[in-house]
């Protein structure tokens, strides 16, 4: 009896199953789990979309609110208004802030923070920051940066706009 087309397919089907579903795996595990509070973080200069750069200087003694973000990404886009007036309503009291697109193209964040006026520091997650700042699993994070540079915060998914407030507690 001769194979079907349709046979053919699904036999080919179960037999990458295994295989997808190990690459899926990899690449989930891949990204780091959430920093655990308390833990010391380590910073890296990375340069800022807007130009310039992003100096580990910057942050010390001051609290800084880590944030890998998407243009793409539904959460992404409720939180990061949020993000802005963290930025706006703090900045003056010393907080620091670095934001990280993981946008496939620097060009698409770009984009996306002129056209939603987005004024927080933001750099490009290229393959060289991802060394430095690897992203936590999860979209949208954040990651707080305490004054004596260990971990008080960190949480994966959307945050509330009172919890985004609420990280100016550990200013």
């Amino acid at each position: 009896m001769p194979l079907s087309r349709r046979l053919v397919v699904q036999a080919a089907a179960c037999l990458a199953a295994p295989s997808l579903m190990a690459s899926a795996l990899a690449q989930k595990r891949a990204e780091p789990p959430l920093p655990n509070v308390g833990s010391a973080y380590s910073l890296a200069a990375v340069p800022l979309l807007g130009g310039g750069s992003f100096q580990p200087a910057q942050a010390e003694g001051k609290a800084l609110v880590l944030y890998w973000w998407a243009s793409w990404c539904p959460f992404c886009a409720q939180q990061s208004p949020e993000i802005q007036k963290l930025w706006e309503s703090q900045r003056g009291r010393g907080l620091q802030m670095l934001t990280l697109s993981i946008d496939k193209k620097s060009e698409e964040a770009v984009a996306y923070l002129k056209k939603k006026g987005y004024t927080f520091p933001a750099a490009w997650v290229s393959p060289e920051v991802a060394k430095v700042f690897p992203k936590p699993e999860g979209l949208p994070v954040v990651v707080v940066r305490g004054k004596d540079g260990r971990v008080v915060q960190a949480e994966k998914g959307q945050l509330f706009p009172e919890d985004v407030e609420q990280l100016a507690r550990w200013m």
